[in-house]
């Protein structure tokens, strides 16, 4: 049997309108797969290897390793797929890509000296992180509501109607301390007073059905800008520290929509004028669509220190650990919900939006939020073995405490439920990698990897067996199941000159939530419509450059 939830339901979910989420700074801390061809064709396990570009982003000690000087750049065509299920229905959206995955310059210095024979430096752009995607798709048949979850929070908090009695074009910082999205729901007859008039009541209840759909478009990247110093000790332990300074810039538009027939909708008379005469439930068709901009920039810094070891030519061992990177970040946000409501009693007129009838927040104008962010800090190992003078085999593990994310306001005090939060929903990432290389001749190698991450998500909160807390008016979230990389590439090789090409093939399966569930004591009142979404990005990898 379908509920209102029009009583106050306590613990149900925390206050909507906190600015940022748990879910929030994952989107903005997860890694990838990206550097030179070389690194990304044996799959990115370079953690004992080194001499290679991209360990300025992983290991410095790999910058020991040179024995030269190196200028290089690489480029990248990434072609693009996310498909969607739900019901049985899929939806796949397909764009293309061109970027620049990194360039930079790496300068050796002869010491003349057998404890410390060179000293490197170097300098390197990267795109670390790209968080391009779309995707979209629908639930024909619906058993849960957005807007019962909305009342039962809104109740939960004791917001009442002259709290969220706000003009229809609001700025929640004047007008109301009250959440966001109970303001546009309200505004938006998402949620109604029940009978009593002391409680909201959202649209699903007994005999209620609908369907919905949804669609994101997400654009956004992270760079990283390295500057990093390392040498080698009797030629036997490598060493290396970086630098890194960081750019984020990530924006997401996102639509969320319901369709329901027979709902509990609010109605005026008919013959009410100017909206003068009260709102009264009745049955009928109800829809509505939630709007949502975000825009999240800002800047970070990060340390890195490394070694590598080895004992004889044939094995190197490595290792070597990030801190956090701690940012500095800006919010940018805004939100629109249009409506149409038609009652099934002709006594009761028609509830439409039009171009100047809808809620919005912020006066229709963008807002904007300052916090501090930190990341995970990762810790890698790797070993590799050098066969025959011709071939490479090299495997590393990386651990990723995706639990220690924390957010925190301007003024250093953390938001200690985001804290608690990402202690509820994630845990410690587990990523395998594994690369291959054979010298065919002196010019020509081929080479080959793989790369295995885990869920960094709990089975409770994927499984929707815990209320997830979103931020302001963006109710949905994903979470990330596993995500392997299937790689390969050959490389040429003549004097100084040397170019790389890649095959890199991404697969990463997630989950896509409407909404949270609406759980009280353990006990699923309501489920969450669940999507599997399912990445398969394809990337050609173009590297040249040149050793002096």
């Amino acid at each position: 049997m379908k509920k209102l939830y029009a009583l106050a339901v306590a613990g149900v979910l925390p206050a909507m309108a906190m600015a940022q989420a748990a879910v929030d700074a994952y989107q903005l801390s997860h890694s990838d797969l990206r550097g030179t061809a070389r690194f990304m064709s044996m799959g990115g396990a370079f953690t004992a290897l080194g001499g290679d570009m991209s360990t300025l982003n992983q290991n410095p000690a790999g910058i020991g390793i040179y024995r030269s000087s190196e200028i290089g750049l690489t480029l990248n065509l990434n072609f693009q797929s996310a498909t969607t299920e739900a019901q049985g229905v899929k939806m796949t959206d397909d764009h293309t890509k061109f970027t620049f995955n990194n360039f930079g310059y790496i300068g050796t210095t002869h010491l003349y000296s057998d404890v410390m024979p060179t000293f490197s430096w170097g300098a390197t752009y990267s795109r670390t992180v790209s968080m391009d995607r779309v995707y979209r798709g629908g639930f024909g048949s619906l058993d849960a509501s957005l807007s019962n979850l909305v009342a039962a929070a809104t109740n939960s908090e004791g917001w009442n109607s002259d709290d969220l009695s706000s003009s229809k074009d609001y700025n929640p910082y004047v007008d109301s301390y009250a959440p966001w999205l109970s303001i546009l729901s309200y505004q938006g007859f998402v949620i109604n007073p029940d009978a009593s008039g002391n409680n909201f009541q959202g649209l699903m209840g007994d005999g209620t059905t609908g369907s919905a759909s949804y669609a994101v478009r997400q654009k956004g990247y992270i760079d990283e800008y390295a500057i990093n110093f390392g040498g080698n000790i009797y030629n036997t332990l490598y060493w290396g520290l970086g630098f890194g300074i960081t750019d984020i810039d990530f924006t997401q538009i996102s639509y969320y929509d319901e369709n329901l027939d027979n709902a509990y909708i609010a109605a005026q008379a008919a013959n009410a004028t100017n909206g003068a005469d009260p709102y009264y439930q009745t049955r009928g068709k109800g829809y509505y669509r939630l709007d949502n901009y975000l825009n999240s920039t800002g800047t970070g810094f990060n340390v890195k220190f490394g070694l590598i070891f080895k004992p004889i030519n044939e094995l190197r061992i490595g290792f070597a650990v990030h801190t956090p990177t701690w940012y500095q970040m800006t919010d940018t946000y805004y939100a629109t919900m249009d409506y149409r409501y038609t009652p099934n009693d002709s006594r009761f007129a028609e509830n439409a939006s039009t171009s100047k009838d809808y809620p919005m927040t912020n006066d229709g104008y963008e807002s904007w939020n300052d916090y501090d962010m930190r990341t995970p800090w990762r810790m890698m190992v790797g070993v590799a073995g050098v066969i025959g003078g011709q071939g490479i085999l090299s495997l590393d593990y990386e651990y990723r405490g995706t639990q220690t994310m924390k957010l925190s306001d301007v003024d250093g005090n953390e938001y200690t439920d985001v804290t608690s939060d990402v202690k509820r929903y994630y845990k410690g990432t587990n990523i395998l990698r594994l690369g291959a290389e054979y010298r065919v001749t002196p010019q020509f190698s081929l080479r080959a990897g793989y790369s295995y991450e885990s869920s960094p998500v709990k089975e409770e909160a994927s499984s929707g067996r815990e209320a997830v807390w979103t931020a302001g008016t963006i109710p949905s979230y994903t979470f990330d199941k596993t995500t392997q990389y299937i790689t390969c590439g050959l490389g040429f090789r003549t004097g100084g000159f040397y170019a790389d090409l890649a095959y890199v093939h991404k697969r990463r399966e997630s989950s896509y939530h409407a909404f949270s569930p609406l759980i009280e004591n353990g006990v699923i009142l309501e489920t969450s419509p669940t999507a599997s979404l399912v990445d398969n990005n394809n990337q050609v990898v173009l590297s040249i450059g040149y050793k002096f």
